[in-house]
């Protein structure tokens, strides 16, 4: 027995329009054209066949050299002089004060 297809799936899900939404004297649509414009004429596309494109193997080795960069200056603000130091506790505090007193 044949299966019949489903009405929901030949339906359009959005009606195509054939107008645009922004009428063409919308200062909005002007703008954008305007903008885009201007950002074609900063194109040079001379330097753009001119700009460098790392190999892989050398975006490898600028990312490690940066993380290296990156672990030396952590490792150089490092507090090292306030490091824990470990003393076994005092249980009486006037034998602990006269020892320090008496150093």
């Amino acid at each position: 027995m044949p299966r019949q297809p489903s009405l929901d799936s030949e339906r359009p899900i959005i009606a195509k329009s054939t107008i645009g939404s922004l009428p063409s004297g919308d200062p909005r649509l002007a703008e954008f054209n305007h903008l885009r414009d201007g950002l074609e004429r900063l194109e040079n596309k001379p330097l753009l066949k001119q700009r460098f494109v790392p190999t892989p193997e050398k975006s490898d080795n600028l990312s490690k050299l940066a993380l290296g960069a990156k672990v030396e200056r952590a490792l150089g603000r490092r507090m090292t002089s306030q490091d824990a130091v470990m003393r076994k506790p005092v249980l009486d505090e006037k034998v602990a004060t006269s020892e320090t007193s008496a150093a």
